[in-house]
């Protein structure tokens, strides 16, 4: 059967798996307007789960089965580990009339097309900070998803956050900066913190105080269109306290262990990879 376009104004979305991730998706999608909650649907056994999905007025149907032929879009947000059993369980319902997406850490294009027997699939890569509309969501498109195709999922995921085009070939790294990148700066927040609370700052002020920052300083590199070493050369001025905490953070290797905790996460969602 042949691809046919999703109709923009009246499509159904499905998800495939309700956990956090997908509460935090469909939560940004409603909550922008771009999809009504009686137009997206999904199952869970747990009712915690399902109550979450209830609460903002999503569907909740028996079992997957009815989320798949209810919809024109089918998110796949299963673990990785479970998502082959998954696809495959359901591949008598993917038919071309329906497009796929996984956001399935480490779970390759080729082998989710294999599975599907659908060659309509989007792989999307977004991250935590969907919970609060700030994703930075990665996307690359099967050999049978249309440009339109992907116009759509941008859209949705677009409603969490910032969205990007790229070679599939590029996850891991993605997986290693927009991926794990989180929890590298909730570190830097938490240790800016414990440093204010050695300075002297009462614990709860520190951590406001950090916190804003870490958002202040990340909204000038996206607002100004500035390189962040030219925004670090206007806070540091001669002979000045910036530039003072500079100088140890250099001395300690600040950036060096950035860049490796990077190259670490994308050598173990490599490794993930090839394992599947």
């Amino acid at each position: 059967m042949e691809a046919l376009p999703i109709p923009t104004d009246t499509f159904k979305l499905g998800f495939i798996g309700a956990g956090k991730m997908a509460e935090s998706i469909a939560r940004g999608i409603v909550r922008s307007g771009v999809l009504p909650p009686n137009r997206i649907s999904t199952f869970h056994a747990n009712p915690i789960r399902r109550q979450a999905f209830e609460s903002f007025g999503v569907e909740l149907l028996h079992k997957n089965g009815d989320v798949v032929e209810e919809s024109d879009i089918v998110i796949f947000s299963v673990k990785p580990q479970v998502v082959k059993d998954v696809v495959l369980q359901l591949r008598p319902l993917l038919s071309k009339k329906k497009l796929l997406v996984s956001i399935a850490a480490g779970v390759k294009l080729k082998d989710l097309q294999e599975w599907a027997g659908n060659s309509r699939f989007i792989r999307v890569m977004p991250n935590t900070p969907s919970a609060v509309g700030e994703a930075a969501s990665v996307m690359s498109l099967g050999v049978g998803a249309t440009e339109q195709d992907g116009d759509l999922i941008a859209k949705l995921f677009g409603s969490v956050g910032k969205t990007w085009k790229a070679d599939e070939k590029l996850f891991d790294a993605v997986t290693g900066v927009s991926g794990s990148g989180p929890a590298y700066i909730y570190l830097a927040i938490e240790a800016l913190a414990d440093g204010g609370v050695a300075a002297g700052l009462p614990r709860e002020l520190a951590l406001g105080l950090a916190s804003q920052t870490v958002l202040g300083a990340a909204s000038m590199v996206t607002s100004t269109g500035k390189h962040p070493g030219q925004l670090k050369d206007d806070v540091a001025s001669p002979a000045g306290t910036t530039i003072a905490g500079i100088h140890e953070l250099e001395k300690g290797g600040f950036r060096g262990i950035l860049m490796n905790a990077v190259l670490a996460a994308a050598k173990r969602s490599r490794e993930f990879s090839q394992s599947q």
